[in-house]
Order: structure tokens, then sequence, then C-alpha cells
């Protein structure tokens, strides 16, 4: 087991004291955008109890908040008692006069027991409801009827899906019982951090978590136990197996259990195979296995380890992390083939570590070692245009890019005093924005994936 892990920590974290000819250490970029200006106005009352008036108003503040994370697309403006009373009419003229350019008015009121929220969305400029929704919620959906209000509200604004719907999953060690007997397990979370669920229980360690496309699955590796009969004894024996949980049945069930690694586990985008590492026939490469029939096919064949399959939703580019220049760096192939078009594109810092490609393959997300700790940074999937995502800003690693582009989670040590630090997750725009802290006294937190965008 040691043997598999130093095979692992010596290509991701293989520290050299070798200065790289091109380091390409770059300043953190900026860029600036147009912006709507919106309005998500004071909400008009009908009648209405104390107890859904405390609820509509959480409800009002979880769709601002929502909103939030976009600024930079959105400017969210808020005018005292400007346009208050503003779902009965609304009142284009003032609100142009001001440069709005959307405006967001509710009606909330009892409906029974429950709450009924009526939200309108009205373009400005060509004085337009471009939405007209009302829901009714019990007081145990406060939190999931915002995010799916938001949700409409910006789906009626760009013609696109959020990411208020998705989830982040993540692993915490929280349940380690001491340093010496570590633990980690995986957790998941709405992606503004909060409503948080355990789903594993093993007492060990689980790795590297993926989603399947339609979120019904989440595969992850776990260093299991198993029994080992040789000349009539029998031995227990550590080894990284690939999992699967089934989140409708909370089934879990064993992808993969040769000996070493099987672990980097990515689904395909018709969530039919998966890309994985394994190590059984010596070195570390990536394979394409079939979940259906199991057929397996090697992708990449090489003295070098090759780790970490990062792949686009057509199937025809692939990231992954290799030893093959001596250090771990970014490489880039077809994984159609065996060793097709394999192209290295990193040349910064001294080696680099978890690449991502963004939802539409142009780009990739990456952790690079320069000057003592991990920053990010992304590249072009052509290996050009090298951006650097932070700086100054602890140590980062495991960069991942949010379902619809914009965002990018990660996770961020920062040294508390000299005998403690924490590592958390945080979440920026693709510009480098850090738009806030996810997690806090959770344990150290690890490996962030996102879930898909619903339909």
């Amino acid at each position: 087991m040691k043997k598999i892990l130093l095979l692992v920590l010596t290509l991701v974290f293989s520290f050299s004291l070798w200065a790289q000819e091109n380091t390409g250490v770059i300043a953190i970029g900026e860029a600036e955008q147009d912006k709507d200006k919106l309005v998500i106005d004071d909400s008009e009352f009908g009648s209405i109890s104390s107890e859904n008036k405390k609820q509509a108003i959480e409800i009002l503040e979880i769709i601002k908040n929502d909103f939030n994370f976009y600024k930079h697309k959105f400017n969210n403006v808020e005018y005292k008692d400007k346009g208050k009373n503003s779902f009965s009419k609304a009142l284009f003229e003032s609100w142009a006069e001001n440069g709005v350019t959307y405006l967001v008015a509710t009606k909330m009121q009892n409906k029974g027991s429950e709450l009924e929220i009526a939200v309108k969305v009205y373009s400005i400029l060509t004085k337009a409801e471009v939405l007209n929704t009302s829901v009714s919620i019990s007081n145990s959906q406060t939190k999931e009827a915002g995010h799916k209000l938001s949700d409409a509200i910006y789906r009626s604004i760009t013609g696109k899906p959020s990411v208020f719907l998705s989830k982040i999953v993540f692993i915490s060690d929280r349940s380690s019982v001491s340093k010496k007997d570590k633990r980690k397990e995986l957790y998941i979370m709405d992606f503004d951090g909060n409503r948080v669920e355990k789903l594993t229980s093993y007492n060990s360690m689980v790795l590297s978590p993926s989603v399947s496309p339609d979120n019904s699955k989440i595969m992850f590796s776990l260093i299991a136990s198993h029994k080992e009969k040789s000349r009539n004894k029998v031995r227990t024996i550590k080894n990284i197996d690939l999992m699967m949980l089934d989140l409708k049945t909370k089934h879990f069930s064993t992808i993969s259990a040769r000996p070493g690694i099987n672990s980097g586990g990515v689904f395909t985008a018709d969530g039919n195979s998966l890309y994985l590492t394994l190590s059984y026939s010596g070195n570390a490469d990536i394979y394409e296995m079939s979940l259906t029939g199991g057929k397996m096919r090697k992708v990449t064949s090489h003295y070098a380890d090759d780790v970490d399959p990062s792949v686009n939703t057509a199937g025809s580019l692939m990231t992954f992390l290799s030893s093959r220049s001596g250090r771990a760096h970014i490489y880039t192939m077809d994984p159609r083939a065996t060793e097709k078009d394999v192209k290295r594109i990193s040349f910064v810092g001294q080696f680099n570590a978890t690449p991502r490609l963004s939802p539409d393959g142009k780009e990739i997300v990456f952790a690079s070692w320069v000057d003592g700790l991990f920053d990010l940074y992304r590249i072009d999937s052509q290996g050009n245009n090298l951006f650097r995502l932070t700086k100054d800003f602890g140590s980062n690693e495991e960069p991942v890019y949010s379902p619809d582009g914009e965002f990018i989670v990660f996770t961020s040590r920062r040294v508390v005093n000299s005998h403690k630090a924490v590592q958390d997750m945080w979440i920026m725009n693709r510009e480098g924005e850090i738009l806030g802290q996810l997690t806090k006294d959770f344990g150290e937190c690890f490996s962030p994936q996102w879930t898909n965008l619903p339909k």
C-alpha cells in the first residue's frame, strides 16, 4: 500500500529544486465587462401571517444572495422605496432614468397554511414582462424554493440555466479520530455551501469523486481492505478501489478492484463509460472502461505515470497529468485512440496538479507549484493564453469549473497560526474574483466536484 500511495504522491507532489526555464509566472489578470443593472425590489405583501412573512423575507434574501454570485454579469442595485409595490405596476420610465435594465418584483401572501410567492421579471428597455410565475411552499421548502425562483429569474433574463440548483460533492476529514487515524468521507451540499449531507461512512479514506451526467450516481475511490490467501495464510492488504454510489437507491457497488490504483474515474458524456487510472500492469496508465460490459481499452501507454483524466463533452479531448517530463505537468490528447496527439501544454511552475476542462472544452484550470505554494491558473486547451487566477491567497488547489463555466470552486489552505492551518472550499468567478468561502469549521476539505445542471 505504501508503494501505491508513493506512486501517486511522487507524481502529483514531487518537490524539485530545479528551476524551470519557462516559468511563465504572470500577474492576476483583470477583465472589464458590460453588466446589466438588476433591481430585486421590495416585495408586496397581501394577507399574510407573521410566520409566513418571516419566510417570505428569507426567500427574498436567498434570491438576492444568489444573484450576488453573478455580480460579474449583474450590478445588483437597491433603491430604497424607489419602486416598492412595483408588482402591480412597473414604473418603466423611473427605472429607465436610473439605467436599470431588469426589475424583479414579487408578491407574497397566504395560501391556506402555505406561502404563495408570485414573481414577475420586467425588461425595462423593452417594457416587456419576461417572467410571470407563482409557487406555493411549506416551511420546509424555503431554501429549495428560493434557489428555484432564482433559477427561473436567471433563465428569463439570459435564456440559460444558472448554478443555483446545482450541488457540490466534496470530501472532508472531519470524522477523523486522531492525526494517526485519519478518515475521509464523502459529502454533498448546495452550491452556496448550505444544507450539507454526509454520503458515506466507511471509516476509511474516500478519494476523487465524480458525478454522472444525470446526477444520479457518484463515483469515488476508496482505500479498502481485502483478504488475501497465500501459502495457507490469510492476510489483510490495502488497495485503492473504484466505487459507485447510486443516489436514488443508496446502493454502493465496486467498479474496479484490480491490484494497485483504481482512481481518477470520470464519466463519459453519455454516462455509459468512464476514464480511470489503473496501475495493475505496472506504472499508472489511463484506461476507458465500459460500465455495462466491463470492456476496457488503454488510452495512454507510456513508461511514465499518467493520472487524473478530464474529458470534454464530445469525447475528443482529454487533459491529464503525467511525469513524462520528469515532473508532473499537464498534457492533452485525443482519447479515442491510444497515445493519439499527445501534447504537453503546461510550462508554469515546478510542477502542476489537478487539470480540469471547462464545460465547453475550451479552457483548462489547474494548480501550479510556484514560490513554495500552489496557485491557480487557467489556459486554453491549445496551451495558449495563460491566465493567473490566485496570488497571495494561501495555497490553492483542486480547481473545477461550475457546469455553466462561470465559476470555479477550489480548496485553499490558510495558515491560522504557527500551530494550525485550515483547508476550506472557496468559490471565484472565472476571472479570479473571490466570491466567498463555502465551508468553515468542517474539517479539512478536499476534491470538490459540481453536479450537472438540470434541464
